[in-house]
């Protein structure tokens, strides 16, 4: 009985350190946020750097030629919205499911060989050093397949090309707001909004108090209280592994 209660109250002993240390690690990154500074930082301070990363640039570059062909080709219908306003309806559904099961897939090994992707490798290291500014975009090696993939599969899917055309459009607009939201989220840039601010809130729970939560990004947390992962964080235990993605070395 002695052992068992010496086990316990190490084990409890070991979460409330784990617990001030993540504790710690959300004031400061709040604080950073609060603290006066000779030169404030602006959104459009935020906003032109934003453009010195490709990502920005390659979904942009997407945008405006799909943009000039749906223009150039015409025949605009009604019928060429509802793909797209399905697209945003789910996005929330839809960057929960990509954050749960691609960008935090754990590395399998198969037949002796270790499956792995670039988005989950780098979402890890993203989580190691959220401040780690290029670590904060889709790697652009990943983007390119991505971009030209889901083009691809747009223009065989769809009857006209007009319809195709919109829907690749809309996604590119998401893709760059996605890009835009949580760049801003890690920059220094402070909250002034109810609504970012919470957006801001939840994504910094994520990563400093338990990865196993708050997984939506663009939206006050709309899919996670659907899918049951927005819990009041009082009742949470500050996860280990959050800065270290399935307690891997």
């Amino acid at each position: 009985m002695n052992l068992r209660r010496a086990i316990r109250r190490v084990r409890e002993s070991a979460d409330r350190a784990s617990d001030e240390v993540a504790q710690a690690r959300v004031r400061a990154d709040e604080a950073a946020q609060s603290v006066p500074r000779r030169t404030d930082v602006t959104l459009g301070g935020v906003f032109r750097a934003f453009w010195h990363y490709p990502s920005p640039w390659m979904i942009s570059g997407a945008l405006v030629t799909v943009l000039a062909c749906r223009i150039v080709l015409g025949d605009w219908r009604v019928t060429d919205a509802y793909a797209p306003v399905i697209l945003l309806l789910l996005f929330p559904l839809l960057e929960w499911l990509i954050h749960v099961f691609v960008l935090h897939w754990r590395p399998r090994r198969v037949a002796g060989v270790v499956l792995d992707t670039l988005l989950a490798r780098k979402h890890r290291e993203h989580h190691v050093d959220p401040r780690d500014v290029p670590l904060v975009f889709i790697p652009w090696r990943a983007l390119i397949r991505v971009i030209v993939g889901y083009n691809a599969v747009a223009l065989v899917a769809f009857p006209r090309l007009g319809q195709a055309l919109t829907f690749m459009l809309t996604v590119a607009v998401t893709g760059l707001v996605y890009e835009w939201t949580h760049y801003l989220i890690h920059s220094d840039y402070r909250p002034r909004s109810r609504a970012y601010k919470a957006v801001w809130r939840n994504h910094r729970l994520h990563h400093y108090k338990n990865e196993h939560y708050w997984f939506t990004v663009t939206t006050t947390a709309t899919a996670d209280r659907l899918l049951g992962t927005f819990p009041d964080p009082a009742t949470v235990r500050t996860s280990p592994t959050a800065k270290n993605l399935h307690g891997a070395a």
